[in-house]
């Protein structure tokens, strides 16, 4: 893990360049109003092209059970991302975090993916759209497999749309079961710079919502 250094106070832009650069922040614990920057030795990231969906998640995927839909309710997902779990019993979303995401939603660089069960918001995730590439921050669940439903839609907009990057930040086992891998940070660094440099395709997020038949095939390996 890199070196953690604490920062002054930050803006959306200085944000936004810090993710260009390849660091990004966070707080000791939800109740620390303090942040420091992370720049990880190794980081993980999902190729693309190499999303693993194993047989019952393709199920779900294609059944539609959830409604997929992107950036309708960014307040209720990083809330979500922030609560306490048995899995989780501490976050580093702290109010600084949420303040600061918002108004990067607010300028149309934070994104979510979202999963509702009628009206009931079951899955979610959230991150950072710069140029080619889209930083993932964190992601929830109340329902099983809503949140790796998500992340295939995401994956499947960014595929569709021409990013070249999806970062995770670290590679858990949760994640590693759906194809992320871990990059040394010189070699990350490279292909975020490469990223970033091109264009951002705004019809990720404006693009109708994908049937989940439609993220399998956009997502199947070619061949």
């Amino acid at each position: 893990m890199g070196p953690q250094r604490p920062t002054p106070t930050i803006t959306p832009q200085i944000l936004l360049r810090a993710y260009s650069m390849g660091l990004f922040p966070m707080a000791e614990g939800a109740d620390d109003p303090s942040l420091f920057w992370m720049d990880p030795e190794v980081r993980g990231v999902f190729p693309l092209g190499g999303m693993v969906v194993s047989r019952s998640l393709a199920k779900t995927v294609r059944r539609d059970r959830l409604a997929v839909v992107v950036d309708r309710d960014f307040d209720a997902v990083i809330a979500a991302c922030a609560e306490a779990t048995a899995g989780r019993p501490d976050t580093w979303i702290n109010a600084e975090i949420r303040s600061l995401y918002r108004r990067l939603f607010d300028m149309g660089y934070a994104h979510t993916v979202e999963a509702y069960d009628g009206d009931a918001l079951v899955g979610g995730l959230y991150g950072v759209a710069l140029g080619a590439a889209f930083f993932g921050e964190s992601m929830f669940h109340r329902s099983t497999d809503a949140s790796k439903v998500c992340l295939l839609h995401l994956a499947a907009r960014l595929r569709l749309s021409g990013y070249h990057l999806l970062d995770t930040q670290f590679v858990t086992p949760h994640l590693a079961t759906l194809g992320a891998i871990e990059v040394p940070r010189a070699r990350y660094k490279k292909r975020l710079a490469e990223a970033v440099r091109r264009p951002g395709r705004v019809e990720a997020w404006d693009r109708a919502p994908l049937t989940g038949a439609a993220v399998l095939d956009i997502l199947a390996p070619p061949g």
